[in-house]
């Protein structure tokens, strides 16, 4: 009986380390599996990029065997649909720089004021009725943005400037900048709040105002979130296509005035793949090759944007 007991209790141990055994294997290939789904997410991401370059090198290659890379880029004319063909790039640069120019106006100081005035003035409960609000506007489809431009940006502008055409890259500039101010300002409001609360205090004690202490101790030290996503904010605007498409018109010209009908580097690619031109010709392969220079310009500018966080980021204990 005695010797039943003994055997009892040396099996209950090893009976628990076994279960112990077992859930510690078992915690392990959960976590393994985790491990690799989100290599696999990240790995996906590195791939759909590489393929992306790979497709606009593949077919931008071919157009630059039969146009000179340096007329593409330095050409003043872009008529690649009609006769005589020109495929001077810069009108489309010029109307695209336009319409980021002008959504910057819009965007930039009035998402940066409601940043600031989010994070260092509004209560918690006016800041849960603002922000969710404000980003609905990231969630409106952008061709119900351009329609909002023809139908109602455009009128309001003839009202005041009699000479502004019915497509015209003021009205489109202004509808790209309510696009991305959503972005600017959650940006801005995650950069102001990262400033920790010992700076506010420090300079509360020495006297200064909440205004000073916004103007000259918050805003500076959250300098490269601000740049970082006034960066983003462009390269964002730089991309929108539906919006521009319908309200800039299809003009290419190289114009400063944002009266005038223009046409961007994404509304041509739109316009030519509409059926226009025929696969594999020269007029077709002005797609990639517009295609490469945007996707050039936007990763440039992300570029730039990183070498600013990483140059400029205070880092606070």
């Amino acid at each position: 009986m005695l010797k039943n007991k003994l055997v009892q209790k040396r099996r209950q141990p090893e009976k628990s380390e076994a279960i112990a055994l077992g859930a510690k294997l078992k915690y392990h290939w959960k976590e393994g599996l985790i491990k690799a789904g989100l290599f696999l997410c990240a790995f996906l991401s590195v791939v759909t990029t590489i393929a992306i370059i790979t497709v606009l090198a593949r077919e931008a290659f071919p157009f630059f065997r039969e146009v000179p890379f340096l007329d593409f880029v330095a050409g003043t004319k872009w008529t690649p649909l009609l006769q005589p063909r020109s495929f001077g790039v810069l009108p489309l640069v010029c109307g695209t720089l336009l319409i980021v120019a002008g959504a910057a106006l819009v965007a930039l100081p009035i998402g940066l004021a409601s940043a600031i005035y989010l994070g260092e003035y509004a209560s918690r409960r006016v800041r849960s009725i603002i922000k969710p609000v404000l980003e609905i506007l990231a969630g409106i489809p952008t061709v119900v943005y351009g329609y909002f431009a023809l139908t109602f940006v455009t009128p309001l502008l003839a009202t005041f400037f009699p000479s502004t055409q019915v497509f015209n890259a003021a009205s489109a500039s202004i509808v790209v900048g309510i696009m991305v101010l959503p972005m600017v300002a959650s940006l801005c409001d995650d950069a102001l709040r990262a400033v920790p609360d010992s700076l506010r205090q420090g300079a509360y004690a020495l006297g200064a105002t909440q205004f000073e202490v916004t103007t000259r101790v918050v805003l500076p030290a959250s300098l490269s979130g601000v740049v970082a996503s006034f960066v983003l904010a462009a390269s964002r605007a730089i991309g929108e296509t539906m919006a521009v498409t319908l309200a800039a018109g299809a003009t290419p010209k190289m114009t400063l005035n944002p009266l005038e009908s223009i046409q961007t580097m994404t509304a041509y690619i739109v316009q030519v793949s509409l059926g226009d031109a025929p696969a594999g010709t020269v007029e077709y392969k002005t797609i990639f090759a517009v295609a490469a220079l945007l996707f050039a310009i936007t990763l440039g500018m992300n570029i730039v944007a990183h070498k600013v966080l990483r140059q400029f980021q205070e880092v606070y204990e």
